[in-house]
């Protein structure tokens, strides 16, 4: 997440670092994301991020936006496996947090949508998180103005839930 609409000090890769670090985990928490960004994005910026050195885990939560833009899941898909395969082969480990589709687009569109990111953890034996934006979402307080984008209290939570992966992985 890139903090749209944030302070720096409010997005999730700050949150998140804080917090592991307070917890006695010496990790560096790098937000490579770009606010708005889809899946084709993301998979144009991937040699360039793992290029990067000692990058132990990824965090991919990409395709929350290709959703809202209504892309193809069957697209959405490809593009997140040629990521995850470029991500493996540099031998970093993966965390796919997945996104849940609302109904805006049709039934079709949510049932393939919302199973993308459950089959690629499972078909590449991923750390999973069902629901990046699980107790967040629909949270008039949890949210911007938008409605769309957490807020501060929201990306707290996300934080959290991202954070119990994350320990067990790094333990």
């Amino acid at each position: 997440m890139a903090g749209y609409g944030l302070d720096k000090k409010y997005h999730l890769s700050t949150v998140l670092e804080k917090s592991l670090n307070k917890k006695g985990l010496k990790v560096k928490v790098i937000n490579a994301s770009v606010s708005g960004d889809t899946s084709a994005g993301g998979l144009n910026r991937i040699a360039w991020t793992i290029s990067e050195e000692n990058i132990d885990i990824i965090l991919l939560g990409l395709g929350a936006n290709d959703m809202l833009r209504g892309i193809s899941p069957n697209e959405t898909e490809k593009n997140l496996e040629k990521i995850i395969i470029k991500i493996l082969n540099k031998e970093i480990h993966i965390v796919i947090a997945g996104m849940i589709a609302p109904n805006t687009h049709g039934y079709d569109y949510k049932n393939k949508f919302d199973k993308i990111f459950k089959r690629l953890s499972i078909k590449y034996e991923l750390d999973f998180i069902p629901f990046l934006l699980e107790g967040v979402a629909l949270n008039p307080d949890l949210n911007l103005d938008d409605g769309i984008h957490p807020n501060e209290k929201g990306v707290i939570i996300i934080g959290k839930n991202i954070e119990k992966k994350l320990i067990n992985i790094l333990n």
